[in-house]
């Protein structure tokens, strides 16, 4: 697998219908993205993935694809599509594009097929009971929608009936073992899907779920490994450079089944989750970042350092700011400490994911569900681009939007931030463009922790080049052996005889002199 321009990849995420709308209809698409093109490479961001955009009746925000070669009219066009490739390859930048493997939307033509009275050659590319009372092994069955005799196993929402990849241990004779001729039909027509889009200038996938393909597997997912491992060696005989980065959540397994690159993704109690969003068991916010929460970095490193000694020559582990399911990290954090939290995910190893908005902190809002969005859809919110009519995401009347945009009177935009040095924004902007022009900071450098105790700071060495974060509200100090000069910082630091003194609620990184 040769991706070598992952090793300085910054990605911008974007959720398609609040980006940018070009067309008045209050929905942004495709070429709203295009419009904003030198925006995102202004912050250093020379990557893209862009969320569902394929066909769908939207009941799961896109998530349920209907036709995975078309794009949803909605966005636009297949060549609105094709031009944003060429457009942000000629910026030199990269596009991915979110594969949904593990089911489809209930219009899609192949479950139409399926689930008709007649045999088709569809039959078992989803997974079926043999009889409409039969048990479905305590998996979510759906009965009574279809003519055939039998039920189908879905994927969370009735609408999404799942793809058949089979099963690790079958217990009926309507369960396939992963090596199944039906099961490599499955795997036949996502790689088809995704050579489809490689050939018109994508330069590879986000794959939703791709832990969960097989069904009843095991801990170690050898099943769903076992598929991937299929799919990726059928891809590498035409593309071998595409790029695949998994939400998957463990490292040590997705890179070896073929993925370039594994989500950090926010699990309650998790290593990730202790940075930023550590709220959730008893209202209680012990992040890390919080100031003066009390909360360890060792709740991260402890965790994060096998994870990463065991993949670090494997493949990247990528942090993210947040994304389209995550509960916005300005929710609870100051854009004081949402700047620190963003200096150690952007110089931490691995490729780093931007989610749009998050360079100006937006706000989490509490909004009714949309399109199956629940709780999420606080997090899809219109992009906010400056103080006039809709934050200039859109120039629709208001009541006609995808979903409101914040009202706050001191909304952050990004014409707001722009001509502020110490803004957030400019701070994203600064150390973004930092990473690129330092190699030791790029995702396959050197990384070893210096200091982590309780309530001290977390230092850590990236090459040459050392970085240091207090988030607390009180000066903290750390012996480091030789003497360094700061190349950057967020509140104030200096060395004084072998020792790094750094203010309340900053941070550094430090070359050796």
């Amino acid at each position: 697998m040769t991706a070598n321009w992952l090793n300085d990849a910054v990605f911008y995420e974007i959720y398609p219908q609040s980006f940018r709308d070009s067309d008045g209809d209050g929905i942004g698409d495709i070429n709203g993205i295009r419009e904003k093109l030198d925006y995102i490479r202004s912050l250093g961001c020379n990557a893209i993935w862009i969320n569902a955009c394929f066909d769908s009746p939207f009941r799961d925000g896109g998530y349920d694809v209907r036709d995975y070669k078309k794009v949803a009219p909605r966005y636009g066009t297949n060549e609105d599509l094709c031009a944003l490739f060429r457009e942000a390859h000629e910026k030199e930048m990269h596009v991915l594009l979110d594969l949904v493997a593990g089911h489809t939307s209930e219009e899609h033509s192949w479950f139409l097929h399926s689930g008709s009275a007649s045999r088709t050659p569809y039959d078992d590319r989803y997974i079926w009971t043999d009889g409409w009372l039969a048990d479905a092994d305590h998996l979510t069955c759906i009965r009574g929608e279809c003519a055939r005799d039998g039920g189908y196993i879905v994927n969370f929402f009735k609408c999404q009936p799942a793809l058949n990849y089979g099963f690790l241990h079958p217990a009926a004779p309507w369960q396939h073992t992963p090596d199944h001729p039906s099961v490599r039909a499955t795997c036949e027509a996502i790689v088809d899907v995704m050579r489809f889009w490689l050939s018109k200038g994508c330069d590879g996938f986000r794959a939703d779920m791709a832990d969960s393909l097989v069904k009843n597997d095991d801990g170690q997912k050898s099943g769903t490994c076992a598929v991937w491992k299929m799919m990726r060696e059928m891809l590498d005989e035409e593309y071998p450079g595409a790029v695949l980065v998994s939400e998957w959540g463990i490292p040590g397994q997705a890179l070896r089944a073929g993925f370039n690159a594994d989500f950090y993704l926010d699990w309650s109690g998790n290593g990730y989750n202790s940075l930023m969003r550590d709220y959730e068991t008893d209202g209680e916010d012990r992040s890390y970042f919080k100031k003066d929460a009390g909360g360890s970095i060792c709740r991260f490193l402890n965790e994060y350092l096998p994870r990463y000694q065991d993949t670090k020559n494997l493949g990247h582990i990528s942090m993210i700011t947040g994304n389209h399911d995550t509960i916005r990290a300005a929710h609870t954090l100051s854009q004081a400490e949402l700047k620190l939290a963003y200096a150690v995910l952007f110089t931490l190893p691995g490729v780093p994911f931007l989610y749009y908005g998050d360079e100006i902190g937006m706000r989490h809002l509490e909004l009714p569900t949309k399109e199956g969005g629940y709780h999420r859809t606080g997090s899809r919110t219109p992009m906010q681009w400056h103080s006039g009519p809709n934050l200039g995401f859109s120039e629709a009347p208001a009541e006609s939007l995808y979903l409101p945009v914040d009202r706050a009177p001191d909304a952050p935009t990004v014409a707001g931030q722009e001509q502020v040095p110490a803004s957030l924004l400019q701070t994203v902007r600064t150390l973004i463009w930092l990473r690129h022009e330092q190699e030791e900071l790029h995702a396959g450098g050197s990384f070893e922790v210096l200091s982590a105790e309780p309530a001290r700071p977390f230092v850590y060495r990236r090459g040459n080049l050392i970085c240091a974060v207090n988030p607390d509200g009180c000066g903290r100090e750390v012996q480091l052996e030789s003497p360094r000069r700061i190349l950057f910082q967020i509140g104030s630091g200096h060395f004084s005889d072998g020792i790094l003194c750094l203010g309340a609620q900053s941070f550094v990184i430090a070359e050796q002199s």
